[in-house]
C-alpha cells in the first residue's frame, strides 16, 4: 500500500486477472476497475492527459501547464506509464509522451460530460433552495 493508503500503479499492474489453481480468474472486474480509477485519481495526471489528449508532449513543454515540480511531474508520469495509459519516445535528450489508446480521449470526455450534468444539477438545487428562502436567484 502507498502512504495515502492505496496500492498506487504498481499495485495496479499485480491486480491484472490471473488464474487461481481451479483455472478461474481470481481478481473480479470491479476490482480492476477500481484501480484504474485510482490511478487516474490524481489532479497532475489528469492534467497530463488532457494535454496528451491534444497531442504528444516533451516533458519541458507539460510543466509549466501541470503547474508541479519537474521531480513530481517525474513521478506522475511515472505512475501513468506503468499503468500503461502513456507510451514514451526519445529524441535526442528530448523525451516526449503519448497517450497508448484514443479510449483515454474519449474516457475524459465522458468525465466531463458528467460533471456537467451534475454541476448543473446542483445550480439548479441551489436556485430552487434560495427561491424557497425569498433570496434572488444567482445570475448566470
Amino acid at each position: 500500500m502507498d502512504a495515502r493508503g492505496g496500492r498506487g500503479a504498481a499495485g495496479f499492474r499485480a491486480l491484472l486477472p490471473h488464474r487461481g489453481g481451479d483455472g478461474r480468474v481470481s481478481t473480479p472486474l470491479y476490482q480492476l476497475k477500481a484501480e484504474f480509477f485510482k490511478t487516474l485519481g490524481h489532479p497532475a495526471r489528469i492534467r497530463v492527459l488532457e494535454l496528451l489528449s491534444e497531442r504528444e508532449h516533451a516533458v519541458a513543454e507539460m510543466l509549466p501547464e501541470v503547474g508541479i515540480e519537474p521531480a513530481h511531474l517525474s513521478q506522475q508520469l511515472a505512475v501513468l506509464r506503468r499503468a500503461n495509459l502513456v507510451v514514451t519516445r526519445k529524441e535526442g535528450s528530448t523525451v516526449y509522451y503519448s497517450l497508448t489508446s484514443p479510449h483515454i480521449v474519449e474516457l475524459l470526455r465522458v468525465a466531463r460530460t458528467i460533471l456537467s450534468g451534475v454541476l448543473a444539477g446542483q445550480a439548479e438545487l441551489l436556485a430552487d433552495l434560495q427561491a424557497a428562502q425569498g433570496e434572488p436567484k444567482p445570475r448566470g
